[in-house]
């Protein structure tokens, strides 16, 4: 699973904001609101937006009122689908010298599968509940109502 560290943290935290934005009620989350409050530039996460989309963890709806909402309810949706959806496909780098094929090697196939062990143990959904034991309010998703 060796992968791109920045690109991983990057899924994750998109499905997370789309999940905490858009959750209930049906509604999605744009593009422009997720990168702003990721503080990312738009352009710079589209294409993990389109990975995700395509790896069938993401819905996208076009035009104007459009964004994106979750393909699947949280709690079906593991971590561990997320960060494969964006690990780079380079494979185990070649290791050269005695420490690093004996050493280093190991160590870092160890970690590896500790790595997508706990990936695989967690959803979005348990990380729904930890934002709500921060104290973290998900915005309202009733209509707001203007009768006078």
């Amino acid at each position: 699973m060796l992968l791109r560290q920045d690109r991983a943290l990057t899924a994750v935290a998109v499905m997370l904001d789309v999940a905490f934005h858009a959750g209930r009620g049906g509604g999605v989350a744009s593009g422009a609101d997720i990168a702003e409050r990721l503080g990312a530039a738009k352009r710079g996460i589209e294409p993990v937006f389109q990975i995700l989309s395509r790896a069938g963890l993401l819905e996208s709806t076009r035009g104007p009122r459009g964004g994106y909402r979750l393909a699947r309810r949280g709690r079906d949706i593991r971590l561990s689908e997320v960060v494969a959806s964006v690990a780079d496909d380079g494979g185990t780098p070649e290791l050269h010298g005695r420490l690093q094929a004996v050493i280093v090697g190991p160590l870092w196939r160890e970690l590896d599968a500790a790595l997508r062990e706990r990936l695989e143990s967690m959803t979005v959904e348990d990380l729904l509940r930890r934002a709500q034991a921060a104290g973290l309010k998900r915005p309202s998703t009733e209509p707001l109502n203007f009768a006078i």
